[in-house]
């Protein structure tokens, strides 16, 4: 008896006779001819835009509704990223009170493809008596929108990455664009720099590696391994023990730091001696080597990262302008805060 066999049945084609590949590549194409259709339509206006935003005093606010209003969020936080303080107030809600929210010192951005929007027509008329500069980013140089702006940036599309010609995509794609270009063209106006990112983005890698100090992440006062140049060895290692850190300072009495004894000092240590009897005849000076790693305390914890890495150590010692030893840290610390 033969066997049951079924032959496999071919996948059903897309119902449009194209794959999903082939929407995929041509959302990109289009999208991708937006934006330099847009790059080369710029003109005047945008340097216009720019210099209007750099003088404001308060903050720059961006308000949009549907996907302009998703535009809009973005763009605001991009803008308060990166030096310039921006909010987004939603144009619905502005026209029931949150309009208070904006003053004379503000200026607006304002995203609408249409350039119709009535919730955003209904909030011009008030900007222009509080005499708020207005920016639109808009598809429609004719629209209500546009003529109320003071500056008008153009999000014209040629056609819409939807099949149908309908939903925003190529468009929404140029409005996040122009907005990253006025971020980017304002901080460099401003001579932003990596450690203001860093200031606006503490919990982050960045932040992390550009605020955080030696001093904010050292071991200091009872928390070090101090030992006197004429310690034994035994008590070298019970301090070791005691404070974990790896490693003893060797500190004179007037709180110079005169060496550093480490686990793999003491290693090489028990690999030359002899006996357990050669080890007790030690002291500190006698093991310790003089030529530790240090930094200042004012120093970068990256700084220290890269000093560890570099000299393949896992301690660095901190000392003050007078070279007295005020803090220790190690990889450990470095870790625990994220900065390796």
């Amino acid at each position: 008896m033969m066997p049951n066999t079924h032959p496999t049945e071919p996948s059903a084609p897309e119902p449009d006779g194209h794959s999903a590949l082939y929407w995929a590549r041509q959302t990109l194409t289009i999208e991708a001819q937006a934006l330099l259709a847009a790059r080369d339509a710029m003109d005047e206006s945008f340097t216009q835009a720019v210099d209007l935003l750099r003088a404001v005093k308060g903050h720059v606010v961006v308000t949009g509704m549907g996907k302009s209003g998703h535009v809009g969020r973005k763009m605001a936080a991009t803008l308060a990223s990166t030096g310039t303080p921006a909010m987004f107030v939603h144009p619905a809600e502005a026209s029931h009170g949150d309009l208070g929210m904006i003053t004379s010192d503000d200026a607006v951005i304002a995203l609408s493809q249409s350039g119709q929007s009535e919730e955003i027509h209904v909030i011009l008329p008030t900007l222009k008596r509080l005499n708020i500069p207005l920016i639109a980013i808009t598809g429609n140089a004719d629209s209500h929108l546009a003529r109320y702006a003071d500056v008008t940036l153009s999000s014209a599309v040629a056609q819409e990455a939807c099949p149908l010609n309908l939903a925003p995509t190529a468009s929404t794609t140029v409005q996040i664009a122009l907005g990253d270009a006025l971020a980017v063209a304002l901080l460099d106006a401003r001579g932003f720099q990596a450690e203001d990112f860093a200031r606006s983005h503490p919990g982050g890698s960045l932040g992390r590696k550009l605020l955080l100090r030696v001093g904010d992440l050292m071991r200091k006062g009872d928390e070090l391994p101090i030992v006197s140049p004429d310690a034994a060895l035994s008590h070298i290692l019970s301090v070791m023990s005691a404070k974990g850190m790896g490693f003893a300072v060797v500190v004179t009495d007037e709180q110079q730091m005169a060496g550093i004894f480490t686990d793999g000092d003491l290693r090489r240590l028990i690999e030359q001696a002899q006996n357990v009897d050669a080890l007790r005849q030690y002291c500190a000076r006698d093991i310790m080597h003089t030529t530790p790693k240090t930094i200042r305390e004012n120093a970068l914890a990256a700084q220290a990262a890269q000093l560890m890495e570099q000299h393949r150590v896992t301690s660095i010692l901190v000392l003050n302008d007078a070279d007295q030893l005020i803090g220790a840290i190690n990889s450990n610390d470095l870790m625990r805060a994220k900065v390796i």
